[in-house]
């Protein structure tokens, strides 16, 4: 992936390199694909979706940031799905090549 892909939800914005995610609000945060687990849930039966994203891999989560989505928000979010679709995607083309 050569293009960077951005998106704003509420006071986050969030940036996609292909190799480090970034998310600058409250905090900056920096996550690389080969040293990150993203995981998103939902709909629950209110709609609500939570997002989360954790340093190390899944079976030994490191810092772990959890972000809620009432269902309203989701459907504005648009962007932010597909961000993390390509995400999801590049962590998965790693999969191979990721810490021990």
């Amino acid at each position: 992936m050569n293009d960077e892909i951005t998106t704003t939800v509420g006071r986050e914005f969030y940036s996609f390199d292909g190799r480090i995610l970034e998310i600058f609000g409250g905090h900056a945060l920096r996550f690389h694909i080969r040293h990150l687990h993203l995981r998103v849930t939902g709909p629950d039966r209110k709609g609500k979706r939570t997002v989360e994203i954790a340093h190390g891999r899944p079976e030994v989560p490191g810092t772990r940031h959890i972000w809620n989505y009432t269902a309203a928000e989701w459907e504005q979010a648009q962007g932010l799905v597909a961000l993390l679709e390509a995400v999801q995607a590049a962590i998965d083309s790693t999969a191979g090549h990721r810490p021990v």
